[in-house]
């Protein structure tokens, strides 16, 4: 945008230069017709009625600049609010117009500059969601998909673009288990079944304000690969854990075997009984702990029969303490009563182990149509991410004396029934254990 070129004057100059001619030239003319009429007043009348349009004219041709620079400015910030950074000003005056220029055409690269950069960085970033492993699913306040990763379209839509699509409906051709994790509103471990294979996924669900705007952010990561690569280090542990078992108590029953042979040969029989009482000690002590590991090898068949849940829940009580968040549903269980009795108990004693107030150790049983969900929850520390997606894994423990079977337990005994295990961290702290088991009366389940 072009600026008439003026002299190198600054604007106050201008001012004292305009002002200063029109006073002389009013003072000269006034005292000229002052001695022409010979009356003061009506000299000095003509003289203002006279000098309005010069006055005026002036004062335009002084103001033009302005106007023009303030217009040019107008366009500019428009140009700026649609997104147009590349307009500047042709800064050709050495007043404080030409500095004000000068400051905009500053203003107006940087914007550039940045807006550059911001795109190339969200294309980077578009880039790297899109091709992202992990499923992005980004939902507004209004329940409808704002983003969705090429990931994400192909597990909900086949591939189909999900801009603008309600969410519920987007998952309503889901399984079963990704919607029941959706619906936790927290992060969750499911398993299901995609396309004939069982896959186990990781939800996470974060809540944030974009732009004055409340958006909720679904990633699902696909843990399959992950956990059989656990699976195969678990058991190389366990062969570890084993092996460093039996040879602590094999070693000590060959000595105390030699050692009774040794006594025997001399005819020492009166410590004889000593070495046979520590020889049953070591081995009572192997029995116990190999019997641990082959319980679970060796889950029977669940055997479902009905339950009242008032019962059992004050035979669970006597086992393990916990408060009731709700009272226990009129209608009766069915379900294996010793091995989900088994299960809770385990999944109990984890909820009072993890640091918590004992008095917010807490389950819940709602049994409706053809589901009963179990729901275990404390206080504690909850966990992270990684344990998260491996706290399932039998013989993954992150106790120094643990074993790691008891929620591997609790998952092979609720998969036994034809359910399901889920793991969530709860809004506040803590962390909450889900048992949803079919209402199928059958008297088993294989």
């Amino acid at each position: 945008m072009n600026m008439s070129r003026h002299l190198k004057l600054s604007l106050k100059a201008r001012l004292a230069l305009l002002l200063f001619v029109i006073v002389a030239l009013t003072a000269a003319a006034g005292a000229w017709a002052a001695h022409v009429l010979d009356s003061a007043i009506l000299a000095w009348l003509l003289v203002v009625a006279a000098a309005v349009v010069p006055i005026v004219w002036l004062a335009a041709r002084v103001m033009r600049p302005i106007g023009q620079l303030l217009r040019a400015l107008a366009n500019t910030v428009a140009s700026y609010r649609e997104g147009d950074f590349s307009l500047s000003l042709v800064a050709d005056r050495d007043d404080e117009l030409g500095e004000l220029m000068t400051a905009h055409n500053e203003l107006a690269a940087a914007l550039r500059a940045q807006r550059a950069h911001l795109v190339q960085r969200e294309l980077l970033l578009d880039t790297v969601m899109q091709n992202s492993p992990v499923a992005l699913v980004l939902v507004d306040a209004h329940e409808r998909i704002a983003y969705a990763n090429i990931a994400a379209r192909h597990l909900l839509s086949e591939g189909r673009s999900l801009n603008g699509v309600r969410f519920g409906d987007a998952l309503s051709g889901a399984p079963a288990a990704l919607r029941g994790a959706a619906a936790a509103q927290g992060d969750s471990l499911f398993s299901t079944e995609i396309e004939g294979v069982d896959e186990t996924f990781h939800l996470s669900q974060r809540t944030f304000i974009l732009q004055g705007q409340t958006f909720r952010l679904y990633l699902l990561k696909r843990l399959t690969r992950e956990l059989s690569r656990q699976e195969v280090s678990t058991w190389k542990k366990l062969i570890r854990v084993l092996s460093h078992e039996l040879n602590n108590s094999l070693g000590p029953l060959s000595s105390l075997a030699h050692s009774g042979a040794e006594i025997a040969r001399r005819g020492d029989y009166s410590t004889l009984p000593t070495v046979f009482a520590a020889i049953a000690e070591r081995a009572e002590h192997l029995h116990h702990f190999v019997s641990g590991y082959a319980a679970f090898a060796k889950l029977p068949a669940p055997r479902p029969e009905r339950v009242e849940w008032a019962a059992f829940v004050a035979d669970l009580a006597r086992q393990q303490p916990f408060a009731a968040a709700e009272a226990p549903p009129d209608l009766p269980g069915w379900f294996d009563r010793a091995q989900v009795e088994q299960a809770l108990i385990n999944l109990l004693k984890n909820a009072h182990e993890a640091g918590g107030p004992a008095d917010q150790v807490e389950l819940l049983i709602r049994c409706a149509g053809l589901h009963q969900r179990i729901e275990v929850r404390d206080r504690g520390s909850g966990m992270s991410q990684t344990v998260l997606a491996q706290a399932l894994l039998p013989f993954y423990s992150t106790k120094r004396s643990g074993t790691g079977l008891g929620l591997a337990l609790a998952r092979e005994i609720a998969e036994a029934h034809g359910g399901r295990i889920q793991l969530a961290n709860r809004d506040g702290g803590g962390l909450r254990v889900t048992l949803d088991l079919p209402y199928v009366r059958q008297e088993a389940v294989t």
